[in-house]
């Protein structure tokens, strides 16, 4: 009997071990030849010698705290009194329905031009103070929709308030009941 006829578990072992390895080398000369193909190396392929390589480079963040201009409270000589410019890029609210049953959609609409991205909180009157209101929303375009539903019976004053700048707009008030 031959040698290798004893041990065919071995046989077939090493026999399998041989296959992955020729697998493996080929699957991997083809990924290389894959990646060298579509320029993801770094490397272009392009014949046109203006061609610039794609990268991934993010941009350096910059300071644009310099770009909002400050609220200023001035005092005008001789008046002695204190007189604040409203901002000509304020937030401008409105409210779709003048009366509603208890939570029925109360639609609030507006527009920021100044305020692109900028997130606005939904706040209401609640015995003299402003509160949150569970609600936000972004400004998109220079406008914003949300809407907010309450039980709260009787009128509901309302606005919204930049969560970063602090600019508020002007109330709008709905009645629910």
């Amino acid at each position: 009997m031959d040698k290798d006829q004893h041990r065919p578990v071995l046989t077939g072992l090493i026999a399998l071990v041989g296959v992955a390895v020729v697998i493996g080398l080929l699957g991997g000369l083809a990924v290389m030849v894959g990646v060298k193909a579509t320029g993801l190396d770094g490397t272009s392929t392009a014949t046109d010698e203006s061609a610039t390589p794609s990268s991934f480079n993010l941009p350096k963040p910059t300071d644009t705290s310099s770009l909002v201009p400050e609220p200023s409270d001035e005092v005008e000589p001789g008046t002695g009194e204190e007189t604040s410019e409203a901002p000509a890029e304020a937030i401008s609210l409105s409210a779709t329905q003048q009366s509603v049953s208890p939570m029925q959609q109360i639609d609030l609409t507006g527009t920021y031009p100044a305020g692109e991205g900028a997130v606005l909180q939904v706040q209401r009157l609640e015995g003299g103070a402003w509160s949150n209101f569970p609600v936000t929303m972004s400004v998109s375009g220079g406008t914003f929709a949300t809407y907010v539903q309450t039980g709260n019976l009787g009128p509901n004053q309302f606005r919204v308030v930049d969560t970063d700048s602090q600019v508020m707009s002007n109330e709008v008030t709905v009645t629910v009941g």
